[in-house]
């Protein structure tokens, strides 16, 4: 897949009357402009506008100093991430930017929905060193929806910081517009203002609504690292299968609330997903760590090319993961996957138990999870794998809690709290009880070549350390976990 070019954006927008004056920036900077250009857009989208609804965006544009194809995608307050790919010919998404929201398309053509005209003005804001600092932009806006052919006018002012800019001028920009007599847009894109997606409300007060909003959370967030993993994000397969885990956990923790034949059959194919998403986040977490490792040794018990070996070993198992995923993401099971768990949020199987009040109904669920914790923790033998099947418990706990922590606030988010400590833990340690056969491995490929294994040898034993000093962390951990005290809100 062709990798588009990639920005940051963070922006704000604002409503300014047809006929009122730009807004003036005077002292915070020196302005340059103003700069006028016709920009054309118009944006694609499933018939039943998948993309927006999760708010993102995929445009054509002409016209300005950015033309292209443009996806963006949402991350985080006032921010998107934005990939950028060349104009061309077609009148139809580039094959790349298709491939890339697969998992929200689910293979249904993307057609034309909006077509937006934009009559713009900007200025550049710099510093006194020349260091660009923002852009202001007054735009004239004439918009039509293509699947209604409905029409609207308005006129908007957006603010965009530079890369490099500090956060904090965009709150002091927006200071400046207030005292204008501006206030901030009710839509944060113009598209969003075309199509008004429909809004989700404030989840109800039964234990089903908490759950599925829950739920519906989770899904967004698969969805969403599905895209960035598709291009090959950092980080964004391990938040796919942190999605994925949090699915399971409360799908397994709140059984009592669902139809569990389903629930269960959902859990399994989120189990397979799990699976074929491990190898590539595992392998990224054991190169980051030795390579960083490596190079906080003194020179002097480095011997031979350990750097040079650990590369040889990660580069090409790295790509054949980074392969594994993205086949993963291209199967028809994968896309069924999403497809089930589109209708889960929707038209959730919920039991009649679901109906009762989430403040009495939740704390029962996580009492049965960390009973379940708890049970495990009194079965340790002091081996790897029960650590690892105590650790796999917390987190259904901690999940657990978190699904609860809307209605019950500050109790439950403690009980999140001191769940994920335990988790972080013994994963600490589990990372050690992988990374040492590969260590091992490795020792013996540099003995056969001639090499000296001694460095890995001593990595070998910072890990034995390691996961000697996680445990002794456990027992303290857990014991603030299961502190009777604690545990009042579960009785």
């Amino acid at each position: 897949m062709a990798a588009g070019r990639a920005h940051t954006e963070r922006e704000r927008k604002y409503e300014l009357a047809p006929h009122a004056p730009p807004p003036s920036l005077a002292g915070m900077g020196t302005s340059t402009g103003p700069r006028a250009a016709k920009l054309v857009a118009v944006y694609y989208d499933t018939i039943n506008l998948r993309l927006i609804r999760a708010g993102i965006t995929l445009r054509k544009r002409t016209g300005g100093q950015d033309a292209g194809w443009h996806l963006k995608i949402p991350a985080g307050t006032d921010t998107r991430e934005e990939l950028h790919f060349p104009l061309g010919r077609a009148n139809t998404p580039p094959g790349d930017l298709v491939d890339l929201t697969l998992g929200y398309s689910r293979g249904v053509p993307l057609i034309p929905v909006a077509r937006i005209v934009t009559h713009r003005t900007s200025w550049q804001l710099a510093d006194d060193a020349g260091s660009p600092l923002a852009e202001l932009t007054d735009d004239r806006v004439e918009a039509e929806n293509l699947t209604s052919s409905t029409m609207d006018r308005w006129r908007e002012v957006e603010v965009e910081l530079a890369e490099a800019a500090d956060a904090g001028l965009l709150d002091r920009v927006e200071g400046r517009l207030r005292e204008a007599g501006l206030r901030r847009a009710d839509h944060g894109s113009k598209l969003a203002r075309v199509l008004a997606p429909p809004h989700a409300g404030e989840p109800g007060s039964a234990a089903g609504d908490q759950l599925t909003a829950y739920l519906s959370g989770q899904v967004d967030a698969l969805l969403r690292n599905d895209l960035l993993a598709r291009h090959d994000n950092p980080d964004a397969v391990h938040r796919m299968r942190v999605a994925t885990r949090r699915l399971r956990a409360a799908l397994r923790a709140y059984r009592g609330l669902l139809d569990r034949e389903r629930a269960d059959r959902l859990r399994a194919e989120l189990a397979w997903l799990g699976t074929r998403l491990g190898p590539a986040r595992d392998l990224e977490v054991m190169e980051a760590d030795l390579t960083e490792t490596v190079a906080g040794l003194p020179d002097e018990l480095v011997v031979g090319p350990v750097a040079a070996r650990l590369t040889r070993h990660f580069s090409p198992a790295r790509a054949q993961a980074r392969r594994a995923v993205t086949r993963t993401l291209g199967t028809k099971r994968y896309l069924a996957l999403l497809d089930r768990l589109d209708r889960v949020v929707t038209d959730p199987p919920l039991t009649e138990r679901a109906g009762r009040p989430a403040r009495r109904e939740l704390p029962k669920h996580v009492r049965r999870a960390y009973r379940r914790t708890a049970r495990t923790v009194a079965k340790l033998d002091g081996g790897d794998e029960a650590l690892h099947e105590v650790r796999k418990a917390a987190k259904r706990l901690r999940y657990a809690a978190e699904v609860a922590v809307p209605a019950l606030g500050a109790k439950a988010d403690r009980t999140r709290e001191r769940a994920r400590l335990v988790t972080r833990i013994l994963g600490e340690h589990q990372d050690t009880v992988v990374v040492r056969p590969l260590l091992r491995e490795l020792g013996a490929q540099a003995h056969g070549a001639g090499e000296n294994g001694f460095t890995f040898g001593l990595l070998h034993e910072r890990q034995h350390a390691r996961a000697r000093d996680a445990g002794r962390r456990f027992t303290e951990a857990w014991a603030r976990l299961a502190a009777r005290g604690h545990r009042r809100w579960l009785r």
